[in-house]
């Protein structure tokens, strides 16, 4: 029980990570001076296509934003895979 509930707390706060890097957040729920003080930290999200502004990979951020959701979670299935194997 406590496995699942540890569990679903990681992939909640996975979710709001590659939220966050995305072009779809739409919460704004700290200063604009950035969270923690860290001006990078913007509260309107979007991180990625901050990263890629003036690169030629910027028409691509979308893309390159679900491939990196997509390697991220299969890491983190194979890493929980071996945790549950112990």
């Amino acid at each position: 029980m406590t496995r699942r509930i540890l569990s679903l707390l990681i992939v909640g706060i996975l979710t709001i990570i590659l939220l966050y890097l995305s072009r779809f957040w739409v919460f704004d729920l700290w200063a604009r001076t950035g969270l923690f003080g860290i001006a990078e930290l913007r509260p309107d999200g979007g991180l990625l296509a901050r990263w890629l502004r003036g690169t030629p990979l910027a028409p691509f951020e979308l893309l390159i934003w679900a491939c990196g959701v997509f390697i991220i979670l299969t890491w983190a299935q194979k890493l929980s895979d071996k945790i549950a194997k112990r």
